[in-house]
């Protein structure tokens, strides 16, 4: 454990942010376990989809695009999602030998001398002259605070915790969140729970119309504009809009997603506007998003004063080394794809250079 292993590429993350590193690494030369190695920290293969729920099915997914080099093909959208992905990812890992090792986990990474930098897991210290960081956001829920928040006497749960709607039977949940998480959640516990209630800061957007790729592209603009000026992303989905499919057409029909703006405090029975409006709750379900985890990247000092990190194309301005794929606007599996191919790239141009003498 005292041994420091060395590489050219550490991956950390084998998502499909990750497996895309990974496999454009593999297509440009460099050997698993010789010249890169791939860490996850999850139990197996299927990155943040091993943990969806049950109940979203494959065929309730909308914008799963194929990693790069193999497509899904024969998916049955009755399946859970969670099983599909997971299947899908682990016979990627297999056809291209990607040799992931899990579970480990990346707790820093720091400056390491000579050009290099250090990566301490649970698996031990790795030396590398270059990192594709693909930690994804699964890991970090956002709980937004709210005054009163510790007194609820019900349950309160993030959509990481979500197991599916049967959970709800008969209770009163208040689902707080503008994404596509809270309908789908709404959509769910609505048959089965006593009553529902539909929080958002902002009122919600419905797309109408198919999202084309001038559409994406615009939307992913938005999303890179903000990374490349040093501040937080946002999803790429905060800038796209709900889709208006059936099920939200139905739900907007019947009544369930008819939108409440943000109540301004918690009680112990539920939740209270400025105006003295009172709703009761059984159940607050936070589906309120994710933040990067990035923390294990803190001792390189990324961010800059706009509170995130500054990128020129994945590649950190701060720090050359360092790419961040499945960050900002490459958060969409798509965006994921083109980023690792992107970052694997630049990293040949930096390992094509002399390595600086150790000190």
């Amino acid at each position: 454990m005292n041994d420091v292993r060395e590489v050219e590429v550490v991956v950390v993350g084998a998502g499909q942010a990750g497996l895309a590193g990974a496999y454009h690494l593999r297509r440009t030369g460099f050997e698993p376990e010789r010249d890169f190695v791939v860490l996850d920290h999850s139990p197996g293969p299927g990155g943040a989809w091993q943990f969806r729920w049950p109940s979203l099915t494959y065929g309730k997914v909308h914008g799963m695009h194929a990693l790069p080099g193999m497509e899904l093909t024969g998916a049955d959208p009755a399946r859970p999602s969670a099983e599909v992905v997971s299947g899908y990812f682990a016979a990627y890992e297999r056809a291209f030998d990607l040799r992931v090792r899990r579970p480990v986990d990346v707790e820093a990474v720091r400056e390491g001398g000579g050009g290099r930098l250090r990566v301490e897991t649970s698996d031990g210290v790795w030396s590398t002259r270059a990192l594709i960081n693909a930690t994804g956001t699964w890991d970090r829920p956002f709980w937004p605070r709210v005054p009163g928040q510790e007194t609820f006497r019900g349950r309160q749960l993030h959509t990481a915790g979500y197991k599916g709607p049967g959970e709800f039977a008969g209770l009163r949940v208040v689902v707080v969140g503008g994404g596509a998480s809270a309908t789908q959640h709404l959509l769910e516990i609505a048959p089965h729970a006593a009553a529902t209630t539909w929080v958002t800061r902002r009122a919600p957007v419905f797309r109408e119309g198919p999202f084309d790729e001038e559409a994406g592209r615009a939307a992913v603009a938005l999303v890179e504009e903000r990374v490349r000026r040093g501040l937080p992303p946002m999803s790429v989905v905060s800038v796209t809009g709900l889709p208006l499919n059936d099920a939200i057409r139905e739900g907007l029909r019947s009544g369930v997603l008819d939108r409440l703006p943000m109540f301004e405090r918690v009680t112990p029975d539920g939740v209270e506007w400025g105006d003295g409006r009172r709703i009761e709750a059984d159940v607050i379900l936070w589906a309120t998003g994710f933040r990067a985890a990035i923390g294990h990247l803190r001792p390189l000092r990324l961010r800059g004063a706009g509170g995130g990190i500054r990128l020129e194309g994945t590649r950190a301005a701060a720090d050359p080394r360092v790419h961040l794929v499945g960050y900002g606007p490459s958060a969409s599996t798509v965006g994921a794809n083109r980023a690792g191919r992107a970052a694997v790239r630049d990293i040949g141009r930096l390992l094509s250079a002399p390595e600086p003498a150790a000190a």
